[in-house]
């Protein structure tokens, strides 16, 4: 049975896991290689065994543990050629051999796993999400989003579990200590989902189909699990879906492993 699990998430470090026992891929290390290993034992899983490591974007809350960690262990990175020229840069003892350039949109292989980046709109070189397919199976990830996407709703379709982002609370977000440029980026169109947007895009996801669902990247100064839960739970439920039966609702915690 595959294990899609989160390590870490929250707005100051992520890391997830994805592993169906033949084959181990992290998607983003953006804590330290320490922490990453410490989970991984946790779990039963060796880090000289991850397979890979799926960069979504550049920022340092998903790209900071990848120079120790490929080095130590010999591990290969994964992301396209706008975010692999940063990931150089913040790890530029990356062996050539294991820097590996993907296209959105293109599938590509990681020996049991066939996976398929497609684009999100965030602040960055060229954020992106991830399919993956094993085990005859869907499973998929998009945090750091602006705004919900025709490409990540025909993506995401179909999954039999999903990671999505619910980052903050509006009213918390623009009541909050934020400077206004900050407030303002967050909540453009290339910032990140609010839990009102996330709520509606767990909604749909619903109706087409995903059984698991879990809540990630929460703000730490501008959201609660509380909130974050409350908002799509009762979306879900306003259309017809019991939670805890016909879909599972998770939220990610920060440095707590979440089962999704």
């Amino acid at each position: 049975m595959t294990k899609f699990l989160t390590l870490y998430s929250s707005s100051s470090g992520n890391c997830t896991l994805v592993s169906d026992g033949e084959t181990n891929i992290l998607i983003d290390a953006g804590v330290s290689c320490a922490r990453i290993c410490s989970a991984l034992k946790e779990i039963g899983i060796q880090p000289g065994e991850i397979d890979g490591i799926l960069v979504t974007h550049e920022h340092s809350d998903h790209i900071s543990g990848i120079r120790v960690f490929s080095q130590k262990y010999n591990t290969k990175v994964y992301a396209n050629i706008k975010t692999m020229a940063h990931v150089l840069k913040a790890a530029p003892n990356l062996a050539a051999g294991n820097a590996c350039v993907i296209t959105p949109s293109k599938p590509f292989g990681i020996r049991s796993m066939n996976i398929k980046a497609f684009v999100t709109p965030h602040d960055s070189a060229e954020s992106v999400g991830y399919i993956i397919e094993c085990d005859d199976k869907k499973f998929g990830i998009a945090t750091d989003t602006g705004k919900i996407t025709q490409a990540m709703l025909s993506n995401l379709a179909g999954c039999e579990a999903v990671l999505i982002e619910s980052n903050h609370d509006e009213e918390m977000l623009k009541n909050g200590p934020y400077p206004y440029m900050l407030k303002k980026r967050i909540l453009s169109d290339f910032g990140h989902l609010s839990n009102a947007k996330c709520a509606w895009l767990a909604t749909q996801l619903a109706i087409w189909g995903t059984k698991r669902i879990a809540l990630g990247h929460l703000s730490e100064h501008n959201n609660t699990e509380d909130k974050a839960y409350k908002t799509t739970c009762e979306m879900l439920q306003s259309n017809n879906f019991k939670v805890g039966t016909d879909v599972i609702l998770k939220v990610c915690k920060k440095s707590e492993i979440c089962n999704i």
